[in-house]
């Protein structure tokens, strides 16, 4: 049974209010926790000396975790949107995307490194210098302008109410196909039940193809003898699917594997906000005689070659390599996140290496039971792990994300996103679990994380373990890559040339038809003659 219709093509966002409602409670949250900051009532005294300082109260610490939720609800709700709200002011199908000479990925992981950036020096700077009011105030001074800016645009954008749940239209597939469980598949896939005039409000960029993966989703677009003879109404979606609305399950459980491989990148970077941090306290820190930088300001360095490298990748390799591959975008997502998965490895590699370093100075100069001891040997002998973590971020993060978004079915994009959100919180649980399992089961004399003292721990051991964890966790990637089927999408711009090529030759008047029957028979006669 086919059911085709046409219908007028609605485009399908998110509404202003939705997006405007996610800025204020993240809004709402810095000014609580400003607030806090600068009112003494609502923080503890300060305690310069460290020694027998007054706790926080109840009371205190609510408006704390209350200020901290509504900044992570805020966030929770913005970031899966942003990628999916700015793709949606451009033309994201193949061809479009092959038409330009940017990529929408790569410069927002190049506007995120900015923000990182200023974060990492004006505001750090700020905060250090004239106090936690000002380190607070000002990026709740430009989360302000930010709304601003985006209510003011909100003419210019594309944008109407979303169509309806996709959680809900995966759960409709999966009833369905149990329900349905018994009935036998026909052999020819085009007896299954197509609806364009049903998917044509979540398919504006093109209709999924039937595939041949997961064939037992499919039973949930037979048509049963009782649903063919009522064609007049719209089906239960409960108990028939389009073959469309099943490809979309199917494109979402292809993509798990791949995506639940990004997971222990998360989990071996993670250290760069906390093991580092430890490292460049002990090391010698100074640019100048009169200035030093601060541990947690190392991030800069990623950050920088997060950067400069998108914007090279941009310039220089995909260039280079379309000479090569022909693909438009150089590499695919998946290469690219594979090169991303090996630089990672060597940078964790690296990273060990130089903890080792670092214990031989402090072993050179009998510093090893000295924690609080700046050990003769500069910081920055940890910039090239910085700067290799940058360049895996360059292919790793950015082709995770780009694979999710062009991977997943076209109405779960900000679902896809949102994924790659859970990857890095994720990822760092299991960082913090990590930590805690190598914590416990090392002992307490030759702990290879201590508490106290970092250069009598086993730092360069934990960094080689995360090093083979990854290499496991690479293996793992290159079999599901292997193994992958990208979705087959029949774009909308190749249907609607047919469409209207139809319609066309429906409105030949019959003299126009004889006569273009006559000149078609010309031709054939004189190609007979040739």
């Amino acid at each position: 049974m086919r059911k085709w219709g046409r219908k007028k093509r609605r485009r399908r966002r998110r509404s202003i209010d939705e997006e405007a409602s996610e800025h204020y409670l993240s809004f709402l949250g810095l000014i609580s926790i400003t607030v806090s900051a600068i009112l003494p009532q609502f923080r503890p005294p300060p305690c310069p000396t460290q020694v027998n300082c007054q706790e926080a109260t109840s009371s205190q610490l609510w408006i704390l975790y209350i200020s901290l939720l509504l900044t992570s609800v805020g966030s929770g709700g913005i970031r899966p949107c942003v990628v999916p709200f700015s793709a949606d002011q451009f033309d994201m199908t193949k061809s479009g995307v092959a038409s330009r000479k940017w990529n929408l990925f790569n410069w927002y992981f190049f506007s995120m490194g900015l923000a990182s950036l200023s974060a990492l020096t004006i505001v750090v700077y700020i905060q250090d210098n004239m106090g936690w009011g000002w380190g607070l105030g000002i990026p709740c001074i430009a989360m302000l302008i930010s709304i601003i800016a985006f209510v003011l645009g909100s003419p210019l954008y594309k944008t109407v109410k979303p169509e309806g749940s996709p959680l809900v239209r995966l759960a409709q597939v999966t009833v369905a196909a149990i329900k349905k469980r018994k009935e036998a598949l026909p052999e020819d896939p085009q007896l299954l039940y197509h609806n364009w005039e049903l998917d044509t409000p979540i398919s504006l960029e093109g209709r999924l193809l039937h595939s041949n993966q997961y064939k037992w989703l499919d039973k949930a677009a037979i048509v049963t003898e009782e649903e063919a003879r009522d064609q007049t109404t719209t089906p239960n979606l409960w108990k028939l699917a389009t073959v469309h609305r099943v490809e979309e399950l199917k494109s979402i459980i292809r993509m798990l594997p791949i995506w639940a491989s990004g997971i222990l990148l998360i989990t071996s970077s993670s250290h760069l906000h906390s093991f580092v941090i430890q490292q460049a306290r002990t090391m010698d820190r100074h640019l100048s005689p009169s200035f030093q930088i601060s541990p947690a300001s190392m991030s800069i360095f990623s950050v920088l070659t997060m950067m400069s490298g998108v914007v090279l990748y941009e310039r220089l390799f995909v260039p280079f390599a379309r000479r090569f591959t022909g693909n438009p975008s150089g590499i695919t997502c998946l290469q690219r996140m594979g090169i991303g998965f090996i630089i990672n490895i060597i940078a964790t590699v690296v990273a060990g290496l130089m903890e080792m370093k670092r214990k031989s100075f402090a072993a050179k100069y009998h510093l090893l039971d000295d924690p609080k001891a700046t050990i003769p040997i500069s910081v920055f002998w940890l910039v090239p792990q910085y700067c290799l973590h940058g360049v895996a971020e360059i292919f790793m993060s950015v082709g995770h994300l780009e694979f999710l978004f062009e991977q997943a079915p076209e109405s779960m994009r900000s679902s896809a996103t949102a994924l790659y959100c859970i990857t890095t919180a994720i990822g760092n649980y299991m960082g913090t679990l990590l930590v805690s399992l190598v914590h416990k089961y090392t002992g307490k004399e030759n702990n290879w994380l201590p508490d106290r003292n970092l250069n009598r721990g086993g730092l360069d051991y934990y960094y080689f373990l995360l090093s083979g964890i990854q290499v496991v966790n690479l293996v793992y990637y290159l079999i599901c890559a292997w193994f992958y089927t990208y979705k087959p999408v029949d774009e909308i711009s190749e249907r609607t040339k047919e469409e209207d090529l139809e319609q066309a030759n429906e409105h030949i008047s019959p003299d126009d038809k004889l006569l273009k029957d006559g000149r078609d028979e010309e031709k054939r006669e004189l190609t007979k003659d040739e």
